[in-house]
């Protein structure tokens, strides 16, 4: 069992002991800190967008949000089987006082988690965060007496609003991509990206749509994690030559993997490359955007080699969304977002998309006349190798990631999100995951072969490391 609060929201597996898991229990606690944090950060406001991805936890823990926030005396909007970008984008429309999501997103089934959002409809803060922790931990609550209860509403009405905003943003063409007559393959791993995925194609005008593991049952048909080596399904049916692209969404659609036409991988860290080559080349003055793009650390370089081919500068953040979008903030970035798939467009919403993301490629892929993987190779080639390793409560992270940092000492060395270490023209980044209990150790070269040697190479420094310490 595992519980794991941190700056991406309670992320826990169902069952066991309370304070282990996330039981019944833990979800009270949590939501009540939550929405006690709520009324006192936004008194005049009294609604609570809340919103689930389709596993099978998911309407018991809605079920215990909902008449947790209603006991505080909030109401609350419930947009039932929904993704975490358009619940982001309901909390402001509503002028609600904030959002969860219910989504563990790409952790497997076994996990769920409360995605806690402010009044912007953004992720909150570290320092937000640990205010709603200290609440729960003090279990300072304060419920509402029975004439003052919140109220309850459904509203299933949003997933189209999210469909209809993305279709009037002014680099999506319809047209061109309706010209396309593209045949296209969609997995979404059996949650609310079975819906909402399919919504939005038909709305581009795609008529030949092949559904894989589009029925929102929650039970996940492979381990929902976007990576090549869990997307076989898909893979199979790319390489029967009948379909022009592959899309792939994680559990709660905030990632987005393509599948090119002959069935390779387009790279889900070439995801925001893609739409930020054709984001950028078509930004003007206008706009109010600079150039600018920013990924986090663990990202590809391949982002700073397009933007700076468009005059902009690339910045990378801390690993977490809300640590992109601040720096999107501060350098006024028109795109940004995570190399796992995630893609921020602040003319949308300061929050990953896979729905835009899907949008703004099909165009891009539409007018540039190419297939996928001729697209695929108009852009610089790295390769990144993601590896992790398992931690148990005995391990002392700190002090492994201190003695790494000392031992490379020599090499310049980047801090602020565990420890990046630059060799030449490649680097290595290792830092303790915000949602599981694993180190993750990521590397990029211009050669696969290279990056793997930087990880394995690593990985044997912490074993080494961990086994002199027990």
């Amino acid at each position: 069992m595992a519980l794991i609060k941190s700056i991406s929201g309670i992320r826990g597996t169902i069952g066991g002991r309370s304070g282990d898991g996330l039981t019944p229990l833990d979800v009270v606690k949590f939501t009540a800190a939550f929405g006690q944090w709520l009324r006192k950060r936004s008194p005049e406001r009294q609604t609570v967008v809340i919103g689930r991805d389709g596993r099978l936890s998911g309407e018991m823990v809605s079920k215990l949000v909902s008449a947790t926030l209603q006991g505080l005396g909030l109401n609350v909007l419930d947009l039932g089987l929904s993704t975490t970008p358009t619940v982001e984008m309901a909390v402001p429309a509503e002028q609600a006082a904030g959002g969860i999501i219910l989504t563990a997103s790409h952790n497997p089934i076994q996990w769920n988690a409360l995605k806690l959002l402010n009044e912007t409809g953004e992720f909150i803060s570290g320092q937000d965060g640990a205010e709603v922790l200290a609440i729960a931990e003090a279990e300072s609550f304060d419920f509402a007496e029975v004439r003052k209860l919140g109220q309850y509403q459904a509203d299933t009405t949003w997933l189209q609003k999210h469909i209809d905003q993305i279709l009037a943003l002014p680099l999506v063409d319809r047209d061109a991509i309706a010209n396309r007559n593209f045949r296209l393959v969609v997995d979404a791993v059996n949650s609310t990206g079975g819906l909402a995925v399919p919504m939005l194609l038909e709305a581009l005008g795609v008529e030949q749509i092949t559904k894989l593991h589009c029925e929102p049952t929650g039970n996940f048909a492979h381990n929902p994690e976007p990576l090549p080596e869990n997307l076989r399904d898909i893979i199979k049916e790319m390489n029967k030559g009948k379909a022009d692209l592959g899309i792939v969404v994680d559990p709660d659609v905030d990632r987005l993997a393509l599948i090119c036409e002959d069935g390779s991988p387009f790279g889900e860290e070439y995801t925001l490359v893609a739409v930020a080559d054709y984001v950028l080349k078509n930004n003007t003055a206008e706009s109010g955007w600079a150039n600018n793009t920013v990924s986090n650390m663990s990202s590809t370089v391949a982002l700073r080699d397009v933007t700076q081919k468009y005059g902009g500068q690339h910045s990378a953040s801390a690993v977490g969304e809300v640590n992109v979008v601040e720096m999107m903030k501060e350098t006024n970035a028109v795109i940004g977002g995570e190399g796992n798939g995630g893609i921020i467009y602040p003319e949308l919403h300061y929050g990953r998309d896979a729905l835009a993301g899907i949008a703004l490629f099909l165009t891009h892929l539409a007018k540039s006349g190419k297939s996928a993987s001729m697209l695929r190779r108009t852009y610089p080639n790295y390769y990144i190798s993601k590896n992790k390793i398992e931690l148990t409560p005995d391990i002392n992270v700190d002090a492994v990631l201190d003695r790494i940092q000392a031992k490379y000492a020599r090499n310049p060395i980047n801090t602020i999100d565990g420890v990046k270490i630059e060799f030449d023209k490649e680097w290595v980044h290792l830092r303790k995951s915000n949602t599981e209990p694993i180190i993750r150790i990521y590397s990029e070269s211009d050669t696969l072969a290279t990056a793997d040697y930087l990880a394995g190479k690593i990985i044997d420094d912490i074993r080494e490391v961990i086994s002199e310490n027990r």
